[in-house]
Formats: structure tokens, sequence, C-alpha cells
């Protein structure tokens, strides 16, 4: 039997399902970022292997990453649109997380490819045009820039402010570039070019990591971030109705949709059109916790539990 949560509360057979609307428009904003990033990518892949810098192919990978995640927000924005299906009932939202997981291994791949590739330019370092770098790293500065601000102007679409975030990083990636570049042009000193590789891979594999748990959390269907079970508890109890409150679950579609299955006990048997208040009431205690799809089994004292026969 499934772990179980039971509470006595002092103060019948139903299903409440409560449905909050997420936007999430395909944008020409997101078309501008990914268009950008994609070109931006293949001069990096381009620039990396005429330079020799190890520390332009991280970043290099780091965008390409960046481009797999931006199309596949513009791709699942509205695959997602298609709603629910005899395969999959609660519509095609765990798309989205898929994605992320995808997206999550290319990255930690890459990365630790970047490593490996990086460390024995550490022991025998190699020179590098650091002069073609720092173009580079200007015009890496001023696309991901442009991008960053094209999205800003936008709408505030959960998609469009994770997109936002990647390119953040890689313009603070390309500052940290620049500046590595501009001391390799004065001292010549190389080792700085490897330095930087692995320091970018680094950075990318803390993130992958973090976002690789999200996504796993999400899959195994782990109460979601920033929801209190406890507290959501607490509010049904208070209902004069409720007396027992027993079987609650609670987990995420794809990190922003989210599901609610509980069992209430009541003192009395009721009839359907009398439990009519009481839905609006459970609405309006589970308003603030913004969740999306709520199914209810009322229950009355002394009723066996069906899943208690299990």
């Amino acid at each position: 039997m499934a772990e179980e949560y039971s509470h006595h509360c002092n103060h019948d057979h139903n299903h409440h399902q409560h449905g909050r609307a997420h936007v999430h428009p395909v944008t020409s904003n997101l078309k501008v970022a990914f268009l950008l990033n994609l070109l931006f990518t293949i001069i990096e892949f381009v620039g990396g292997a005429l330079t020799n810098s190890v520390a332009i192919l991280a970043d290099a990978v780091h965008d390409l990453g960046d481009t797999f995640a931006i199309g596949s927000a513009l791709f699942l924005e509205n695959y997602s649109q298609k709603g629910r299906s005899k395969t999959f009932s609660f519509g095609y939202k765990r798309f989205s997380p898929l994605s992320a997981l995808i997206n999550s291994i290319i990255l930690l791949v890459g990365s630790i490819i970047i490593v490996y590739e990086s460390i024995p330019r550490l022991l025998n370092p190699e020179p590098v045009a650091s002069e073609g770098m720092m173009y580079l790293a200007i015009l890496g500065v001023l696309m991901n820039g442009a991008a960053v601000l094209r999205l800003k102007r936008g709408g505030s679409s959960i998609n469009q402010r994770t997109v936002m975030l990647h390119l953040m990083e890689d313009a603070l990636g390309w500052v940290a570039v620049l500046i590595g570049s501009g001391v390799m042009l004065v001292t010549d000193w190389v080792i700085i070019d490897p330095l930087l590789s692995i320091g970018i891979a680094l950075f990318i594999l803390w993130n992958a990591f973090k976002n690789l748990r999200k996504v796993l959390m999400i899959f195994l269907q782990a109460t979601p971030e920033n929801m209190d079970i406890e507290s959501i508890r607490r509010r049904l109890c208070s209902l004069d109705e409720v007396v027992d409150i027993h079987d609650t679950h609670l987990w995420t579609m794809d990190g922003q949709y989210h599901i609610l299955s509980v069992h209430l006990v009541m003192e009395e048997d009721k009839r359907l059109n009398e439990l009519a208040d009481l839905r609006i009431r459970i609405q309006q205690q589970l308003a603030e916790y913004h969740i999306d799809h709520i199914t209810i089994q009322f229950e009355v004292v002394g009723e066996k539990c069906a899943l208690e026969t299990h």
C-alpha cells in the first residue's frame, strides 16, 4: 500500500477538478533568441577551431545545449496545446521535462568531453589566437545581450524567463573569455585558455546536475518544490464538515502544472447538491497554492477505504 497520511479533525463520494490555464504562446521573441543562439553557436565552433581555443569550444558546447533548449521550448509550446488524448490522459505536458532531461544529458556529456580535452592543455599549453578570441568574445557579449534584451521586452512566459536566464549566463561567460583573452594578449599566458575552458565546463556541469535533479524529481512524482503538503492538509482539515484526511498525494506534471489527490472523511453522508458549497470552499481554501487539477474522494465515518483492502 502507498504511504498514507491521516489527520483527524473535529469540526461522501465525489471528484473535484480545478484547472488554471497556462498560456505559453510561441512568441516571436523566442524565435529570435533561437536564431541568434543557433547562428552564434556555429560561429563559435568555427572560431574555436580557428583560434585553437578550448575555452571558445567549451562555451560553444554550452550554447549548443541552450540552442536545443530554446528549440525544444518552441516545439513543446506548440505540442503541449494538443490537450488530452487516449494515450496521454493528462495531455502532453510531460514532454517538457523530457526535453529538459535530454538537454541536461547533452550538457553533461559535452562538459565532460571539454574537461577531458582541456586537462592535457594544462600540462602542455598550446598557443592560441588571443586577438581572435577577443573579437569572438565581444561578438558573444553583443549577441547574447541583444537576445536577453529582446526576451526582457517580451511577456512573462516561464519559458521566456528560463531562456533569458540561460542567455544571461552565456553573456557573463563571454565577459570572462573577453577578460581572459585580453590578459593573454598582453602577457602571453596561454594557460589561461584551458583554465577558462575547465571553469566554464564545471559551471555548466553544476547547473546541468541541478536541472537534472529537478527533472528526475518530476518524473519520480515528488512533491513540487515550494509546495507545503502539510499546510494543504491543515487547510482542508479546517473545514467544519471534514473529520479526517488520508491518502494525500501532490505531484507535478512539468514543474508548473500541479495535481492533488486526497480522501476526505466526513461526519455524515450528503447529497451531491449539498456538496456544491463545500466544493466552492475547497477551491477558495486552496486557491493560493495554484493547484491545477484536484481530485477528492469523499467518505463517511466508518466507511472502509477501498485502498485499505490492497
